[in-house]
């Protein structure tokens, strides 16, 4: 069953997502670009220290545990492919000659092994050795000719300090060569027949190659941590004060727009938009935008590295990759209007919400609560299902992402564990490249896992943009300006308005009140009354006309001064939680405890102030729960006299209050009316029988006006209301 209760959505929200969304927070970013910025350094540092990490597996494998060393035979091959191998790739051979241009061994290059010119036993001579870590930096169809030429043998050496080998040397012929410098060249079929102690011997340098690795892995890991520590804290604060700023700036901006905007914008769904969606932007921020940064470094340093590793593997491994962007457009155009909708059925439950609690009385009075349950039954049905259709798609989503990264490693093991099988590749490259392999789909994880967030907090920012894009606000004038006098004197001149188009409300009203004047407004439910004192506080705009305040049109004051010239006291009056001086102040610090003190006598709100437990300190619940109607509506006409207006309104100000409230009320405003304008908007004939003149409202227009004895004795549409009210 759907459920529709007129919350439609804004218009922006048909929009698709762009990077136009993300460009919106860098005004907000730019304040705090210094965290920011130290914050992204930090992540890039971060990021290499996280490149290093599989790599050091590799040097570990490579040039320690398996530091092969392989016999350069020249005389085994054809002089023209030796002559060809010494010119490509001579750089890379420990020679076992002396070179012509070296007088002595003592002026060798550093890191050069020199072997004895000949060596005892089968396999004839070597000119030199190769590190198993230089092989890939021969090109694979050479590497593949030299080895069918003999020219590069298969067999394996470690490579020994000479001290190591002093005294007993435990090796058959031809399983160790000497050579001119400080080292030996030991076969691996050599080092099988040895004790465990004799080859950690044997292999010390090695050995310490790799607990200096492991060491500076573990340094690594505990800078990460401290470097990952500044960076979530620099970017947690600046994420905390631009959704501060945010919120500021919502707030700000509902508070600013006009009256018409909050008639068709529920209570419920601006609550949402400064709560729970920039919560959702705080989280992208947060959880989304930092991740992407660091994602983009990380997928950058991945590819150059597996490149410079061995290109070849590293094309095999990016073959999956349109496989993977293909499944994320595809399940995310497909989410992306799933959150639209779960984010549009939030701000419907929190409208419902928000209404329901507040009108709490009338639902129990009425005794709704059944049908008011399952009506938000409705509601929460519909959130329910759209959250399953999310749910199925990251269902599917999440595990092909999986699926994609296990075949990416099957794959690297069957290709590249055949080129380490034909020593055209080496171990420690094929395990770097795994490692790197399920470090590249971590991003793409990572963000399969954050795209609920990702999604939910698009949909947020579109709502929380588009609310500020809007500016249905009261146009202040370019140059106010302001009466020589400020005396009350209201002039309507022929206007007219409509709340719908099509639909008029006022047709061609005019009137006059004249400084310190009681005037009364009077007329049938709909005749427009409240319009009339709308449109005189500017809370809409009027299509024809004019309204005149001291001589100056209404358009030409600064809105926020022309309201502090018009105290109004409605018939609904709303108390905020908090004390009984800060709802009469509202926060002012212009309206000192003196200026509230007085305004409570002056309206006779002082007696039952007194009877509170701390007076004008006393606090009270929101909506004034704990004041009866009557005391509610004494703070709100304290409240109106407390910034010295120029005209009182009282719109229905009576109409709920007792007899004796009522009494009050007219003393006060007896009192009020020798030093400002008052108009009253009443039914009650006590009300307004007293004021100076009474204007009587029909179908929008002035239909008759005069004193109270003038109308009764006109016998026109005065007369009959006043009979009605009293047959009532």
């Amino acid at each position: 069953m759907h459920f529709d209760y007129g919350y439609t959505e804004d218009r922006h929200l048909g929009k698709p997502y762009n990077i136009g969304l993300l460009k919106r927070l860098f005004p907000y970013a730019r304040v705090y670009k210094r965290p920011i910025c130290v914050a992204l350094v930090l992540t890039l540092a971060i990021t290499l220290f996280d490149l290093t990490v599989p790599y050091l597996p590799k040097v570990a494998i490579d040039t320690y545990i398996l530091s092969f060393w392989y016999p350069v035979r020249e005389g085994s091959a054809p002089r023209a492919t030796a002559e060809e191998f010494r010119r490509k790739y001579g750089f890379l051979m420990d020679p076992t000659g002396i070179p012509a241009r070296h007088a002595s061994p003592q002026d060798d290059p550093p890191g050069i092994a020199r072997l004895q010119p000949r060596r005892t036993g089968a396999g004839g001579s070597e000119s030199g050795f190769i590190a198993n870590a230089q092989l890939k930096r021969i090109d694979l169809g050479d590497l593949r000719r030299y080895r069918g030429a003999g020219l590069l043998s298969t067999e394996r050496f470690y490579r020994v300090p000479e001290e190591k080998v002093q005294g007993e040397r435990p090796f058959e012929p031809g399983e160790a060569i000497k050579g001119r410098g400080p080292y030996w060249y030991v076969s691996a079929e050599g080092l099988q027949g040895l004790s465990s102690d004799q080859v950690l011997k044997l292999r010390g340098r090695d050995l310490r190659g790799v607990m200096s690795i492991a060491l500076f892995l573990l340094l690594l890991i505990g800078g990460s941590v401290i470097l990952n520590y500044w960076e979530f804290f620099l970017l947690e604060k600046a994420g905390q004060h631009i959704m501060q700023d945010i919120r500021m700036e919502l707030f700000g901006r509902i508070q600013d727009q006009s009256i018409r905007f909050f008639d068709r914008n529920p209570v419920g769904r601006l609550v949402t938009r400064v709560t729970n969606d920039v919560e959702n932007l705080n989280e992208m921020f947060k959880s989304v935008i930092v991740t992407v940064f660091k994602d983009i470094f990380l997928l950058a340093g991945i590819i150059v590295v597996l490149l410079d590793l061995n290109w070849r593997l590293a094309l095999v491994s990016f073959a999956l990759l349109p496989f993977v962007f293909l499944i994320t457009w595809f399940f995310s155009s497909r989410a992306r209007e799933i959150f639209r909708e779960i984010r549009r059925h939030i701000a419907a439950i929190n409208a419902f919400l928000q209404e329901r609690i507040s009108g709490i009385r009338v639902v129990q009075l009425f005794l709704g609560e059944e049908s008011q349950f399952e009506r938000f039954k409705g509601l929460n049905h519909e959130n329910y299902l759209a959250s399953m259709r999310q749910i199925k798609i990251f269902a599917v989503f999440m595990p092909s992402i999986e699926v994609l990264s296990a075949i990416g490693i099957g794959l690297l093991i069957f290709y590249g564990g055949g080129k380490v099988i034909g020593e055209q590749l080496s171990l420690g490259s094929l395990v770097a490249f795994i490692g790197y392999i399920q470090m590249f789909f971590k991003p793409i994880r990572d963000i399969s896992e954050k795209y609920n967030t990702m999604q939910s907090a698009m949909a947020s920012m579109e709502r929380i943009f588009g609310l500020i894009d809007q500016r249905e606000v009261i146009q202040e004038p370019r140059a106010p300006q302001r009466p020589r006098k400020r005396e009350g004197h209201v002039e309507f001149k022929d206007v007219s308005f409509s709340y719908e188009e099509g639909s008029q409300i006022l047709h061609n009203v005019s009137f006059e009140i004249k400084p310190g004047q009681v005037v009364a407004l009077v007329g049938v439910t709909g005749s427009g009354k409240t319009t009339i004192i709308n449109l005189l506080e500017r809370f809409y705009e009027f299509e024809k006309g004019s309204i005149l305040l001291d001589g100056i049109d209404i358009r030409n004051w600064g809105v926020h001064e022309l309201r502090s010239q018009v105290g109004l006291v409605m018939q609904d009056v709303f108390i905020f939680a908090g004390s009984i001086a800060e709802n009469i102040s509202l926060g002012d610090r212009g309206v000192t405890g003196k200026t509230v003190d007085e305004v409570a006598r002056q309206v006779q709100a002082h007696r039952f102030i007194g009877r509170l437990s701390r007076g004008l300190d006393h606090e009270v619940r929101e909506g004034g729960a704990t004041l009866s109607a009557g005391e509610r509506q004494l703070l709100a006409l304290g409240r109106a006299l407390a910034y010295r207006p120029a005209i009182l309104v009282l719109d229905e100000a009576t109409s709920s209050v007792d007899p004796e409230t009522e009494r009050l009320i007219q003393g006060a405003i007896s009192r009020l009316s020798r030093r400002q304008t008052t108009l009253i908007v009443a039914h009650r004939p006590s009300t307004i029988q007293q004021a100076d003149r009474i204007l009587v409202m029909h179908h929008g227009r002035i239909a008759e006006q005069g004193t109270h004895e003038e109308l009764m004795e006109l016998g026109g549409v005065y007369l009959k209301l006043n009979r009605l009210q009293e047959k009532m």
